[in-house]
């Protein structure tokens, strides 16, 4: 007898109606992931209306935390913590024409409450298209007004608050917040540097043996004072010392003498009338 395989049982049929319901639950996935976005703390987000007037500058930009848009928009999100950009050795030009090289750091921002126009007219690289020409533009008009010797000495603060100052009004008006401008480095070429050196110290040896020659000629008045207060102390008691104030003290000095238990001989009438006193030496 041959033996016929069982044929396999038949696939459990699936509901006509599942099909519909499995669409619309994707579509729905899809619609959620594509209709709600979270903002991260220290950003802020600009909403793009596809079937509207585009970025959106006339409402503030979408704050942190969940929001719910039309899956046919986006939102592009932004860093509006303070930022801080360094540019190392950018060459400018001091006002006698030397070329000098600067390393400057910028603290700044985007302006949170323009974070639309920001957007909408530079873009996402607004630092490499604001920060870097600003900073570049401020520093050559600064630098140009200085002689090295003011850049390398005591003018670093005034040129610091000068870029500073001029950065800030031009940014600002590109929708962006500059903090604060830090020079952190000014670089010479070798041979105005080494003179500028030179120079200093000798200035400085040149204070140092101006601040020696007055101690001294205010020591050598010190002294005269001094020595002429003396003289003229000897010459008023000199002159005031006559014959009898002399006879007067030392008949005083005798009295208080005699008083004491030494033995003693006192004689009266002594040179110019002064007692002597003898006593056991």
């Amino acid at each position: 007898m041959s033996s016929r395989r069982q044929p396999p049982p038949p696939l459990p049929k699936i509901p006509k109606g599942i099909f519909p319901l499995l669409v619309i639950v994707i579509i729905a996935i899809i619609f959620l992931s594509k209709s709600t976005v979270t903002i991260k703390g220290g950003n802020r987000g600009v909403l793009y209306k596809t079937f509207g007037e585009g970025i959106v500058t006339d409402q503030p930009a979408l704050d942190e935390g969940f929001h719910i848009i039309a899956p046919w928009n986006k939102v592009d999100v932004y860093n509006v913590r303070q930022q801080n950009m360094f540019i190392e050795d950018m060459e400018v030009l001091s006002s006698n024409g030397l070329e000098i090289k600067l390393d400057v750091s910028v603290l700044y921002m985007p302006k949170i409450d323009e974070l639309g126009l920001l957007h909408k007219t530079k873009g996402r690289d607004y630092d490499q298209v604001v920060i870097i020409p600003e900073i570049r533009s401020a520093a050559r008009s600064v630098v140009g007004r200085y002689t090295p010797e003011q850049l390398y000495s005591s003018k670093r603060d005034a040129i610091q608050r000068e870029i500073f100052e001029e950065i800030k009004v031009k940014a600002a008006k590109q929708h962006v917040q500059i903090n604060d401008v830090l020079v952190r480095d000014v670089t010479l070429p070798p041979s105005i540097k080494g003179a500028i050196e030179r120079k200093l110290k000798q200035e400085q040896e040149s204070l140092e043996y101006e601040f020696r020659l007055i101690k001294a000629s205010k020591e050598a008045e010190k002294q005269r004072i001094e020595a002429q207060g003396k003289a003229d102390a000897n010459r008023i008691l000199s002159a005031s010392l006559t014959d009898k104030i002399l006879r007067d003290k030392g008949i005083e000095a005798t009295l208080k003498l005699s008083e004491s238990n030494n033995a003693k001989v006192v004689i009266v009438g002594g040179k110019d009338g002064m007692p002597l006193i003898l006593g056991n030496n």
